[in-house]
């Protein structure tokens, strides 16, 4: 069990480093508690290579994690327990985004010019 394709499509795509030393917190859902391992053998793994902060508790609710009346007391306590790591990291990081490569470009007819006079 693990992500999909087109899951692990949007990451490849973003820029190297684009979310380094972002927070996340990992969660799913799925039809097994079977399938809670993905996201620690391949989603905490994915973020972790992209440098990303992963907070400790990860969160997946199985189709018995609903019950008639809601979701249970124990998905209640791991979602409780997430947010809270989540929102503590989040306090205390200092806002600071990467250096955009692209922010500051030469326009193409400056380019251009210069080597036409060349």
């Amino acid at each position: 069990a693990s992500y999909s394709g087109l899951f692990k499509t949007f990451f490849d795509v973003l820029e190297p480093d684009s979310l380094a030393g972002m927070p996340v917190l990992a969660g799913a859902t799925g039809g097994t508690e079977r399938h809670s391992l993905a996201l620690e053998h391949a989603v905490r793994p994915l973020f972790a290579y992209l440098h990303s902060i992963v907070v400790p508790t990860a969160v997946y609710a199985a189709s018995t994690d609903w019950g008639a009346n809601g979701a249970d007391q124990a998905l209640n306590n791991r979602i409780d327990r997430a947010a809270n790591e989540f929102s503590a990291l989040l306090l205390g990081r200092t806002a600071s985004r990467p250096t955009d490569p692209y922010a500051d470009t030469t326009p193409f007819e400056e380019l251009l010019a210069a080597n036409l006079s060349h």
